[in-house]
């Protein structure tokens, strides 16, 4: 096993003089920026996001061209390339959809990918990636697979549970962290669950081992020479924000806490995604009932004198103007009171649970 550092954004000869010394035969592409709530904090990071993301992504596929090697590409992407809230109920196919198009000769039907809604920079550099792909893999029959994932949870897998030092990390600031982990985080140390808008916004997940379950069969899966993208839906299920906090909150026994919604996006949506390639392929899912409960009690409760309570509130807002009462400042007066509560830290720790 070889490691070499390369930042493959900005340093194309580099990255192909790897590929030609190692010749891989899979290629697991996770190089890229990757928070929604970070791409919207300033037009800095906006930047930064859309230059890192897409000069990777293209570096990449160009690089496997000039070096000629065959490798099979696994990107992790998301399911936000799809949007959420304007596709109502109808499933959300795996990539591609069937369209019907009326021309003078007759129905011509035609599978596109399916059309994207991006909710975040972030989100936006993702829609572009499919579009790389998608031609890539028609002119130079590169073979790649698209995971369009879900919000990820827990921390641990088969693997690094054997030893403590090799924990995963755990965030839950306003930036990096996940829905779930910062209610795990918050309901540690008794603060409240911190719900933005109604908490009708409905999000499919997956757990950390499913994930690495999912990049195993996607390695062992790949698609043929000359053949389109294979683009896979990794979720396991779908929650509404709100449902979520009251499962966490029973089980911990917390509070809730409605805060104005820093984000642009529905109050509530419906989201219906299929799954079925990674289930036939042999995924057995990892369910927020069967798991929730272990990492509650393992991982937040162990480490809560880490947690740093002045990154719970968010510190990126996705609107351009000023609205008529400014969510950020709202959410740090309603958590003002929270955060004077008396706490244990350790130095250095800003945006994660690190072990």
């Amino acid at each position: 096993m070889a490691f070499e550092l390369v930042d493959i954004a900005q340093e194309y000869d580099k990255l192909v003089q790897v590929l030609r010394k190692h010749k891989p035969d899979a290629i697991v592409h996770f190089a890229e920026q990757r928070a929604a709530p970070y791409s919207m904090k300033s037009p800095t990071t906006k930047r930064y996001t859309v230059d890192n993301n897409i000069n990777a992504t293209h570096n990449l596929l160009c690089a496997l061209v000039e070096s000629d090697v065959n490798a099979h590409v696994v990107h992790l992407g998301t399911m936000g390339v799809y949007g959420y809230g304007w596709t109502g109920t109808a499933p959300i196919p795996e990539g591609y959809l069937e369209v019907k198009i009326d021309t003078p000769a007759g129905e011509v039907r035609r599978e596109i990918l399916h059309p994207a809604n991006a909710g975040s920079v972030y989100h936006m550099t993702k829609t572009l990636d499919q579009l790389m792909f998608a031609f890539y893999a028609k002119n130079d029959e590169l073979r790649i697979t698209d995971l369009h994932q879900g919000i990820v949870w827990g921390t641990q897998t088969p693997q690094t549970v054997r030893d403590e030092k090799l924990i995963n990390r755990f965030d839950y600031d306003g930036d990096y962290g996940t829905v779930l982990n910062r209610f795990l985080m918050e309901a540690a140390i008794g603060y409240p669950l911190t719900v933005y808008g109604k908490g009708g916004q409905t999000r499919a997940f997956i757990h950390i081992r499913d994930t690495v379950r999912c990049i195993e069969l996607a390695i062992q899966n790949p698609p043929a020479k000359g053949e389109k993208p294979v683009i896979f839906n990794q979720v396991t299920e779908t929650h509404r924000v709100k449902d979520l906090a009251e499962l966490v909150a029973r089980i911990a026994k917390a509070k809730i806490d409605y805060l104005p919604n820093p984000r642009v996006e529905a109050e509530q949506n419906e989201l219906v995604v299929e799954n079925r390639n990674f289930i036939s392929l042999g995924l057995e899912p990892t369910t927020l009932i069967q798991g929730l409960l272990e990492e509650v009690q393992s991982i937040a409760k162990k480490y809560v004198t880490r947690i740093d309570q002045s990154m719970i509130p968010p510190h990126s807002t996705w609107r351009t103007q000023k609205p008529p009462s400014n969510p950020i400042k709202s959410l740090k007066r309603q958590s003002k009171k929270t955060l004077q509560r008396p706490a244990k830290k350790s130095a250095g720790t800003k945006s994660k649970v690190s072990i």
